[in-house]
């Protein structure tokens, strides 16, 4: 990025034309912070509820486990690594694999039972940027046990629209980038991220740890922001993160310009 932007700093000078952005590109590992575009304190106060609640759930032992998909990056890890699921939306083609390519088919999913268990979450999730959900889940575990890296499908045409969501930090949660092995912990309440050009996965806290996602279709507004690709549109939130990046080094790069120009 430095050295693109010092040519074209170069060219600039001798053309007097403006220096044009780098070009944009996926990032990765990465995530979109999605904290300023909800109510983070409205979020945190739902800790102690939330808690509550499953604590409940975990003495009645009936919850579905959670079910990383074939898609981790060590074969040999647990496909079910012990956290359980509480779905607060159910879909009318049940709860299979290959429900997962309708996450975010909304027309198809329905609150269930556990929604009224869950309802001041419910009010919460009213308020986020979708025009409409579909899934909603709660994935949660006594024993904070680590969750392996892994993606979430295959198909790089698909880019769910939704919202990974904790109201602590108990949970830490990474994105990695299976060419470098760099891994990126999340370090905000909510995030977006690509699931099929990279891998996430969580570390082992030895306590009830738990996060939300909540999938559907982003508020006509929301998804203006959003540098969807014509094509390989799973990277969609790799490139938005980009797009930030890509901004930061460029202000950057400018003030450095700027300094040493006045040397």
């Amino acid at each position: 990025m430095g050295e693109y932007f010092i040519k074209q700093l170069i060219k600039q000078q001798r053309t007097g034309h403006a220096v044009p952005p780098p070009p944009l590109r996926a990032r990765y590992p990465s995530y979109v912070n999605f904290d300023p575009y909800i109510d983070v304190a409205r979020l945190r106060s739902l800790d102690l509820y939330l808690r509550q609640r499953l604590e409940r759930r975990i003495e009645r032992a009936r919850d579905l486990q959670f079910y990383t998909g074939p898609f981790r990056l060590e074969g040999r890890a647990p496909e079910r690594p012990g956290p359980l699921m509480v779905y607060l939306a159910h879909s009318s083609r049940g709860h299979g694999l290959e429900a997962y390519y309708d996450l975010d088919d909304t027309d198809l999913w329905r609150p269930g039972e556990e929604a009224a268990e869950f309802s001041e979450l419910m009010d919460f999730i009213a308020t986020l940027p979708f025009a409409a959900t579909g899934r909603m889940l709660i994935i949660y575990d006594d024993s904070g046990r680590e969750v392996p890296a892994h993606r979430d499908h295959d198909n790089e045409e698909l880019c769910h629209e939704f919202l990974w969501l904790r109201t602590n930090f108990d949970k830490p949660f990474y994105m990695l980038n299976p060419a470098t092995g760099e891994k990126s912990y999340v370090g905000s309440h909510s995030a977006w991220f690509d699931t099929v050009n990279q891998y996430h996965g969580a570390d082992a806290t030895g306590g009830l740890s738990f996060s939300i996602r909540v999938d559907g279709r982003f508020s006509d507004d929301l998804r203006r922001r959003i540098p969807f690709p014509a094509s390989g549109r799973a990277a969609a939130p790799a490139l938005w993160a980009g797009a930030g990046m890509r901004r930061a080094e460029c202000n950057q790069n400018r003030a450095r310009s700027v300094l040493a120009s006045d040397r």
